[in-house]
């Protein structure tokens, strides 16, 4: 029986991640602000802990990590899942709106890393599933913060990745694209305060898109929660995992642009180095 540790738990891809894991006999610990929501969506189980947990706060990670160990012994799988959205031009996105997203979408990352690294070395075994995004791989217009966001999440998870595997611990970032879950709800995505003429036929376009693309998504959310234990099965679980048609097609589409312009700038880049 493997412990997952889920943020983010009481909707979306948390909530039916937690259910997959509980049906294949692991424990899950799930978290989030109001664990009452977890348990009203999931029901009473014995494998199950729901617990309180704000991901910006470093105390109450510790202390939810504390908690879970206490009552199941282990952590085998962290799948930080809880974040958010902000949709609006780079110019209109608020010094503000900008240092909640971040704390949330980084640095809450951070916090549970630094938390339940610890168990996994002591065990020197364990996973730590980022979710990312497409606009971790490829920014958009109207995007760009909270794509910011997600492209520091592959970072960190790029080298979490190299520096953990010595010590039996795998680190995964995993790529959606647009699912059809609440993420263009208002409960999960901000629109700036700020929204400046200038902007509406680009960004002012892409919230047009979103309002009318909610829950038309061409992504199934219980699909993406089974890939998710395909993946914490695997014996060779990757550094990077798309999902989603759109997200494979934009990877591909973002490679061929980078080779290309690559090759067209590839005297000058060469060019800059000291002569022997």
């Amino acid at each position: 029986m493997r412990t997952w540790f889920i943020t983010g738990a009481s909707r979306g891809f948390g909530t039916l991640i937690a259910e997959r894991a509980l049906r294949a006999g692991d424990a899950v610990i799930a978290t989030a602000r109001k664990p009452e929501e977890i348990v009203a969506r999931l029901g009473s189980h014995p494998n199950l802990l729901a617990v309180r947990l704000d991901v910006t706060n470093e105390a109450e990670a510790h202390q939810a990590v504390a908690e879970g160990v206490n009552r199941f012994g282990r952590i085998d799988v962290l799948v930080n899942n809880a974040g958010f959205g902000v949709l609006g031009a780079v110019e209109e996105t608020s010094a503000a709106e900008t240092e909640r997203l971040f704390a949330t979408n980084v640095f809450g990352v951070l916090n549970l890393i630094r938390a339940v690294l610890p168990h996994m070395r002591r065990q020197r075994s364990g996973h730590i599933i980022n979710i990312s995004s497409i606009g971790g791989y490829q920014a958009y217009l109207g995007w760009g913060v909270y794509g910011s966001t997600k492209f520091a999440v592959e970072g960190i998870t790029e080298a979490l990745h190299q520096e953990v595997a010595p010590l039996g611990i795998h680190a995964t970032v995993v790529e959606p694209g647009f699912f059809r879950t609440d993420f263009l709800d208002e409960q999960s995505l901000v629109k700036t305060a700020l929204e400046l003429p200038d902007y509406d036929e680009t960004v002012g376009a892409m919230r047009r898109f979103a309002k009318d693309y909610n829950h038309a998504q061409p992504g199934d959310p219980v699909k993406f929660a089974e890939a998710m234990l395909a993946l914490v099965n695997s014996p060779k679980p990757p550094q990077r995992l798309p999902l989603g048609s759109d997200t494979v097609a934009r990877i591909e589409e973002k490679n061929r642009f980078v080779a290309s312009e690559l090759a067209e700038w590839r005297d000058l880049a060469l060019s800059t180095d000291f002569k022997a």
